[in-house]
């Protein structure tokens, strides 16, 4: 018999009267049951979370800290067993789940970090007027409320770190959701932050259903959102609350451009396989894995089948296996989906030159050519280990191409052209632009968000903490300046 996990509410474990099972996409075994929290449940967390905000935010920052301290320690500690986890519930290659597991322990010491040193205060005197003479203006950070944090499956561990880190750090209370289909790995977030002193009622970790989000998210007693996911119900959710604030990273079409200087073989192979790894390194369900190569035309011929190669190359199977490079999706039904987008791009004239065949909720990794600019795949994110390669005359064509998608979330640019470095930073219509890799980089550390419909705000947790606080000045009046 397999026990029920209990979930967080209000820094103590809690269980409801209903349950449900969490199973492995690659093989359908059961891999735990969690506990739904009730309605009341619910209410009481948020009710909670509310009263404790004013206690919450002045807490020393130094008993937040350690607490942020603590729980990067133990994630440590547990890595290939919280690592096995992320692998069984989300089909990831345990590989990769490592390696999340290792990104999660640098959030909540870059968090520990930033508690001790934000909210400083900047000082700036206001004699440059005459009305201000004697004056001195103070101006700190204070949190604007409990913050809902919605994460999602992909990265179920991390992702729900971006969420849970800034908000401790900063002084702000969380209420986490994590994604239905991964709620065991945000649940270990909560087994560590329990091992801590910070107050009751400052963070609840709730797996409810998706269709019990309305009622949270409304909750005005939640003025601030930070959701990761899709596009549609991303800003469903905005629309909805147009008064609170939204930090929403909703995804992408990456982009990789090779440049024309990019041109010896050992350029050639690196940019391959970088693009071959980064397209399918999440089974392809990662808001910045290459989903577009962007190609100069002097370039084109040699790289194209250096990427056939290294896309066939990628080993697939078991998650488990150290040696698998990319497993199954999320689901079946994912699969699914990206089966008949790559079917509908083929019937429109694409050419297939690696992959395209699907088992269960696997797909194969897969190489596209040609593919008609309305086509589905051409538009959308795919979230499926699947790359399109596009030929371009010149950088000029190379950016505007990167620019024709309504997403705007990162691009790599493989060049040695520093003078091509800064035209890009300065072309793309994109939150991030890495130089010399593929656009799936990303240090947790930095600011990471989007523009167009790639979202709002930026993940990165001192960034993070800003969109979670907000400025309130303090004047002195009398001062012998």
């Amino acid at each position: 018999m397999t026990a029920t996990h209990a979930f967080w509410l209000a820094g103590r474990q809690a269980t409801g009267q209903d349950s449900f099972d969490v199973t492995s996409p690659w093989d359908g075994r059961l891999v735990g049951k969690v506990s739904v929290p009730t309605d009341a449940q619910v209410e009481q967390a948020v009710a909670a979370a509310h009263a404790v905000r004013d206690e919450f935010a002045a807490t020393p920052a130094h008993v937040r800290a350690a607490a942020l301290d603590h729980v990067s320690k133990r994630l440590a500690e547990r890595t290939e067993e919280i690592a096995e986890l992320i692998s069984a519930e989300n089909g990831k290659p345990v590989k990769w789940a490592r390696g999340e597991v290792g990104r999660a322990v640098s959030v909540f010491r870059f968090a520990a970090e930033e508690a001790r040193r934000f909210n400083g205060a900047d000082a700036q005197r206001l004699d440059t007027e005459a009305g201000g003479q004697g004056r001195l203006a103070l101006t700190r950070r204070f949190p604007k409320g409990v913050v809902l944090g919605i994460a999602p499956f992909n990265f179920p561990l991390n992702l729900c770190a971006h969420k849970v880190a800034p908000a401790i750090a900063a002084g702000a209370p969380i209420i986490l959701k994590p994604a239905p289909a991964t709620p065991l790995s945000g649940l270990v977030i909560g087994d560590l932050l329990a091992e801590t002193d910070l107050p009751a009622g400052s963070w609840s970790i709730l797996p409810v259903p998706n269709e019990a989000m309305p009622a949270l998210v409304q909750d005005e007693r939640l003025p601030v959102i930070s959701f990761t996911g899709s596009e549609k119900v991303g800003y469903a959710i905005m629309d909805s609350v147009p008064r609170k604030h939204c930090t929403l990273e909703l995804g992408g079409n990456g982009a990789a451009v090779v440049l024309a200087d990019y041109a010896c073989d050992e350029d050639l192979d690196w940019a391959a396989n970088r693009i071959a790894t980064f397209s399918n390194y999440q089974g392809g369900q990662s808001c910045i894995s290459v989903q577009r190569v962007i190609a100069d035309a002097s370039v084109y011929d040699r790289l194209l089948p250096r990427i056939v190669a290294a896309v066939e190359a990628q080993v697939t199977g078991d998650p488990s296996d150290a040696r698998t490079d990319v497993g199954p999706l999320v689901s079946e039904d994912a699969a699914r989906r990206v089966e008949s987008w790559v079917d509908e791009a083929v019937g429109a004239g694409a050419k297939l030159l690696a992959g395209g065949t699907r088992d269960g909720a696997s797909y194969a990794p897969t190489v596209l050519t040609e593919v008609p600019a309305d086509a589905t795949i051409a538009c959308e994110e795919v979230f499926g280990p699947v790359l399109t390669v596009q030929r371009v005359d010149g950088e000029s064509e190379a950016f505007a191409a990167v620019n024709d998608s309504k997403y705007g979330l990162q691009a790599g640019v493989f060049t040695h052209d520093l003078q091509a470095a800064f035209r890009a930073h300065r072309a793309l219509e994109v939150g991030g632009v890495v130089i010399g890799d593929v656009p799936s980089y990303r240090a947790d550390q930095m600011p990471y968000g989007g523009v167009k419909q790639s979202g709002v705000g930026r993940e990165g947790v001192r960034y993070a903490m800003d969109d979670y606080t907000y400025e309130r000045v303090l004047v002195l009046t009398g001062l012998a300046l």
